[in-house]
């Protein structure tokens, strides 16, 4: 019946369970705090939530919206782009609505790459960039972030991402501010980034999604860069920043020709979704900046009670400039640096959940001894997590 062939398209043979669904199995089963998965444990703000409801008594989104996104949350997002960024967008031809930023992801990568193209991608990264390159039929190329143990930091070499390039690079795919390293790119890394572009003629899609979560250091889109407006899809999401991960409300802000291409894949994936909450989001990005100004400064200070509760544990933390993962080295507590084994007998130990980061790298040596948590929670429940991981 199956002519002798495995059930799962060869492309995908590598790509199981997700990480983050077994360890949060893991959360349920022990009854852990669960620092592995990144959604936030409170809702965001009330009015955004009371601007969905109002959506749905209205009938407003209850149908299928219109494909691009509704034109009320599309022109919002070209006025945040201009208020935040000075970046000018056409809400009807150069911003599309998509099922949060993983169908942005999926559906840029499907529409731009074909079987052959080589994709270049800051490694660790987001397990879903592998698996969406896979689907493409083109072969991913890692480079290497290096963590520096000295400053706490994670470092790219701009030479590596040159010697990266070859005659097959179609597109570069980078992901600032960086999960899972926390890592914000600088004036002077994005620069020497779209100056590569330029030179070489690549396509560049930017993830985005953590833009309002920066503690030190500033955002800069890379579609601002000289010569990076016509070639740059940028990604950009309501979850992280609204604290409605399920909402699932993402968008794509590119030139004409790009969100076109976009549209074409993103219409035979989910063709429409989120519609009440499309109209929410809408008045969410119009919330005044202290709203983004109070968000930063609350998890600001729940990456530092983490951080330092980590450190007093004995791990070597990595403390993020933006996003909000840290990083930690496990060796000072486990000479075998197996984050694999580390993050399975972690809940047993002390009743905490972690994530390992060698899942998201292709070199999985490079990442073996590296654990991320998620300090995107209560500061009482961050307090209970740091007493527990005390007794490590």
């Amino acid at each position: 019946m199956t002519q002798g062939r495995p059930l799962l398209n060869r492309r995908l043979a590598e790509f199981g369970t997700t990480i983050f669904a077994e360890m949060s199995a893991l959360a349920a089963r022990t009854g852990a705090i669960n620092l592995g998965q990144g959604f936030p444990d409170t809702d965001g703000p009330e009015e955004v939530r009371e601007a969905a409801v109002r959506a749905l008594r209205a009938g407003h989104g209850n149908q299928y919206p219109p494909g691009p996104g509704v034109p009320e949350l599309r022109t919002a997002i070209a006025d945040h782009q201009q208020h935040r960024y000075a970046l000018t967008y056409d809400p009807d031809t150069e911003v599309l609505v998509t099922a949060g930023a993983t169908e942005a992801i999926a559906a840029s990568l499907l529409a731009l790459l074909e079987p052959g193209d080589e994709v270049i991608a800051l490694e660790p990264y987001y397990d879903s960039y592998a698996a969406c390159i896979a689907m493409a039929g083109a072969t991913r190329v890692p480079v290497t972030l290096h963590p520096e143990p000295a400053t706490g930091t994670y470092r790219l070499d701009l030479d590596e991402l040159r010697a990266a390039v070859t005659p097959r690079t179609r597109l570069l795919l980078v992901n600032t501010p960086h999960n899972p390293t926390g890592t914000v790119l600088t004036r002077e890394e994005l620069g020497a980034i779209a100056e590569l572009a330029c030179e070489r003629d690549l396509l560049v899609v930017t993830d985005e999604v953590y833009e309002h979560l920066v503690f030190e250091g500033e955002h800069l889109p890379l579609a601002g860069f000289p010569g990076m407006r016509e070639r740059t899809v940028t990604i950009g999401s309501a979850g992280k920043t609204l604290s409605f991960t399920g909402w699932k409300v993402g968008w794509v802000t590119a030139s004409p020709g790009l969100v076109t291409a976009v549209r074409s894949a993103k219409q035979f994936l989910t063709y429409v979704s989120a519609g009440p909450f499309q109209y929410a989001v809408a008045e969410a990005l119009r919330l005044p900046d202290s709203y983004f100004d109070t968000l930063r400064a609350d998890l600001r200070a729940k990456r530092d009670l983490l951080s330092g509760g980590l450190a007093e544990a004995g791990f070597q933390v990595y403390r993020p400039a933006g996003t909000y993962f840290v990083t930690t080295d496990i060796r000072p507590l486990d000479s075998s640096g197996d984050g694999f084994a580390f993050c399975r007998s972690l809940p047993e130990r002390c009743g905490v959940v972690a994530v390992p980061n060698a899942v998201f790298y292709d070199h999985r040596e490079q990442g073996a001894p590296f654990v991320r948590f998620a300090f995107c929670k209560r500061t009482e429940v961050l307090e209970e997590a740091v007493s527990r991981l005390k007794g490590l």
